[in-house]
């Protein structure tokens, strides 16, 4: 089967079911046929469990292997947080490949898990007194478009705040998403691939606005593309550098790097990606024939929108950050994060902050993200009783036909935490950091 580099949305509409899927309620009442996977001899398959999990968190492991094995997916990883201690460091492997092992500390793509670095980066600049949020994103940026096309002049009502929210007045289900038409864009651009960002942002600076900025929320790969841009402007840094130094040091987080494309390029750790489908390279004008998550989409130009890996301990660690447990944000700052944007509540009560969706709820706030690329599935949850987790898969679709939505991976877990009567005490942080 071929699938080109597809959005988040676009592969959803291949499954027929809706984008991302927002289900954080109250609290809710691998294979050795290489990257292109096919479902194989379910029996060949084996499970290794690595890891440790504190005592009556079994509940855990039962929920991720239905999950994982349900989908034949061969590796994934799962931590759990309480209070601000780890409990639960956990690696899975489901696979007829002997020499694939994932661990608590295996790296994965993040996907859109990747925003809420690149949200907690711009506030840290606005924390030191080096970026207003009110600033328009024209002021900071040069975004000229392509040679013949004329901006749209709303361009200059974009702000860094709306950029964060997903006001900007692009919309994907209107217009294609940008950051997914390389091929397009080195045509219109008259440039080879593969693309820089710097030939994404001007494509996208090309672009008609969708929607007055600030007037619906639209979700936007481009505006994170653009704050992480904003970040390099303002800091004078490269982007990864300065996450590195202000957001992961202080939490003592060093696995946690930018990904990269191409299979041989992989990272010491990180987990190989399966998907059923191929697509065209975007690292060639031939548009060479490729497993779907090596070389379909460019992985270099998504790290400030998608293009993060990190362990699930790496990112429960860094949403300690949200709990007021660091040197990295002030409470005001988190409390900025968190606030309702000027479009208010969405129809189903929640709204989206700075790289987290959040509802309000007695006694706090849930706050959660999901992340897809091709050859990933993850999500992170934060409950307002204190409890966290991320769950980290390395594929997002399978001859099975289920989905891999947010819902399809929380709902399970919510589960065992609520039917949960005592938690254990022991932090297993000092393990891994």
């Amino acid at each position: 089967m071929t699938q080109t580099g597809a959005s988040r949305r676009e592969f959803a509409k291949l499954l027929g079911v809706g984008g991302l899927v927002a289900a954080a309620p109250s609290v809710l009442t691998g294979c050795s046929a290489g990257a292109t996977q096919v479902a194989g001899v379910a029996a060949a398959r084996t499970w290794k469990v690595s890891g440790t999990a504190g005592a009556g968190l079994g509940g855990f492991d039962t929920a991720i292997k239905k999950l994982m094995q349900d989908r034949n997916i061969p590796a994934g990883a799962l931590a759990v947080m309480r209070g601000g201690k780890l409990l639960l460091a956990r690696g899975y492997t489901w696979s007829d490949d002997t020499s694939l092992s994932a661990r608590p500390t295996s790296l994965f793509r993040l996907g859109s898990l990747s925003k809420a670095v690149t949200a907690t980066a711009i506030m840290r600049l606005v924390q030191d007194g080096r970026l207003s949020l009110s600033t328009p994103v024209t002021s900071l940026l040069d975004l000229t478009p392509p040679s013949g096309q004329t901006a749209d002049p709303r361009l200059a009502d974009i702000t860094v705040k709306r950029l964060l929210q997903h006001l900007g007045g692009w919309d994907r289900d209107i217009t294609p998403d940008p950051t997914y038409q390389d091929r397009l864009i080195a045509s219109t651009l008259g440039v080879s691939l593969p693309v820089s960002k710097a030939d994404m942002v001007k494509y996208g600076a090309g672009l008609k606005l969708n929607h007055a900025p600030g007037s619906a929320y639209a979700y936007s790969n481009y505006g994170y593309l653009l704050l992480g841009q904003i970040i390099e402007k303002v800091s004078g840094l490269s982007y990864a550098t300065y996450v590195q130094q202000k957001v992961f040091a202080p939490l003592g987080i060093t696995r946690a790097r930018p990904g990269k494309s191409l299979k041989a390029d992989k990272a010491p750790g990180e987990v190989p990606y399966f998907s059923q489908y191929t697509g065209k390279s975007v690292f060639d004008a031939a548009g060479t024939t490729v497993p779907s998550p090596y070389g379909s989409f460019n992985v270099e130009n998504r790290t400030a929108m998608g293009g993060w890996l990190a362990s699930a301990v790496d990112y429960v660690r860094f949403t300690k950050i949200f709990d007021l447990g660091t040197t990295v944000l002030t409470q005001a700052s988190v409390a900025q994060m968190f606030a309702k944007p000027e479009t208010g509540l969405n129809a189903s009560g929640y709204y989206y902050g700075f790289g987290w969706n959040v509802r309000d709820v007695t006694g706090g706030k849930n706050t959660w993200h999901d992340g897809s690329l091709s050859g990933t599935t993850t999500i992170v949850t934060r409950r307002y009783d204190g409890v966290t987790w991320a769950v980290l898969f390395d594929q997002r679709d399978d001859p099975s036909g289920l989905t891999y939505t947010y819902a399809d991976i929380s709902a399970p877990l919510h589960t065992v935490a609520n039917n949960l009567k005592t938690w254990p005490t022991t932090d297993l942080f000092p393990n891994y950091f």
